[in-house]
């Protein structure tokens, strides 16, 4: 997108674009970081949904320490660019994967999750040659059942074989209370995320008392908070999506804050009064996790092919017309962000600067 749009009206952008409200978003960043701060916890935003090294700058200069990743190779960009401490919260598995790793120790001090003495034995035999050391975190499963392993006794026992492990540090656990974020009932969901994390929190404790020094208590997401941030014993939390919200955090994941990521499309055409067809579908938006909204218009139903999306209006209007542009608040960013190469950062309604998405692609 040409540099000369900076200054011009957001609806001089060709579409489908995707936009932050600047202002939206960070106030945001703020409202995160000041709750860790109140609580006293450290925030270590998931940047798997935003992929954009200005945007995390922005997070670490309003107070965040480090990153979260998902992949290792979000991990080498915020590397290359400066960022070290970086937690890539997944298992990295395979000779391929475990080189890169070891190369990525000589640039930053990278963490990286385990729930199995395999990866323990391949970690440390990639890291080991080296000379460097790895941080290590054991993942809990608390109850939502994906990885890790069952907190108590079998966590000790892992973090024991990380700390024998010549190569590896043992740094700490690591769990996502994932199973509690749809809870509506404000009063449950508080009592479910405690009941999870307290699953985390005493199994550190049990490695502290089995000699075994505990520095890291990680988990805690977007659909979680804030209560995550308010449980004793945790050192960090690692909600990325609240900065841009959208129809999932809101809608299923009952949360208040403002949707600042939007789509930009152009209405291209309208065969009946009630519909609408843009020039932006699964291509541009996803709705696996929530489906976008319009903003502006009475939607009854929004569907999305692969080009198009339409829009079905509760009543007929001619408006908008052909050629007219429409704003999208997005269904899910995570799902979103990484379909486009570039954010269009907006500031009362013009264009503030074009953001390259520096991690897009960057699945392995």
């Amino acid at each position: 997108m040409s540099a000369s749009l900076l200054g011009a009206p957001k609806a001089a952008v060709d579409t489908p674009a995707l936009l932050v409200d600047l202002d939206l978003m960070e106030a945001n960043i703020r409202r995160v970081a000041e709750t860790c701060r109140a609580h006293g916890v450290g925030w270590r935003p998931h940047t798997k949904g935003q992929k954009t090294l200005e945007i995390i700058r922005k997070e670490l200069a309003a107070g965040a320490f480090g990153v979260t990743c998902a992949k290792l190779g979000e991990a080498e960009v915020l590397a290359a660019h400066g960022i070290r401490d970086i937690l890539i919260a997944n298992q990295i598995v395979g000779p391929a994967k475990t080189e890169r790793l070891r190369e990525l120790t000589a640039i930053a001090d990278p963490i990286v999750a385990v729930d199995s003495t395999a990866h323990v034995a391949e970690l440390g035999a990639a890291v080991q040659p080296s000379g460097r050391t790895l941080r290590v975190v054991v993942e809990v499963d608390t109850g939502m059942h994906r990885a890790g392993v069952v907190p108590g006794p079998a966590v000790v026992a892992l973090a024991r074989a990380v700390t024998d492990q010549p190569g590896l540090r043992f740094a700490g656990v690591m769990g996502w209370e994932a199973h509690t974020v749809g809870i509506a009932d404000p009063a449950e969901k508080a009592r479910a995320v405690a009941a999870a994390i307290a699953q985390l929190t005493a199994t550190a404790d049990a490695c502290r008392a089995a000699g075994m020094p505990v520095e890291i208590v990680s988990c805690g997401g977007t659909g979680s908070f804030p209560y995550c941030a308010q449980q004793p014993g945790v050192t960090e939390i690692q909600a990325g999506g609240a900065i841009f919200s959208d129809m999932l955090y809101r809608t299923r994941f009952h949360l208040d804050f403002p949707p600042a990521l939007t789509v930009l499309a152009t209405v291209t055409s309208r065969p009946t009064p009630t519909r609408i067809i843009i020039d932006a579908g699964k291509k541009t938006m996803s709705s696996d996790g929530a489906v976008p909204m319009p903003i502006g218009v009475t939607a009854q139903s929004v569907s999305l092919s692969a080009e198009h999306g339409t829009i079905e209006l509760s009543e007929p209007n001619d408006l908008p017309r052909i050629g007219d542009k429409l704003e999208l608040i997005v269904g899910y960013s995570d799902t979103t962000v990484h379909l486009h190469e570039e954010i269009v950062a907006v500031r009362d309604n013009r264009i503030e600067a074009i953001w390259r998405i520096a991690g897009r692609g960057k699945i392995k």
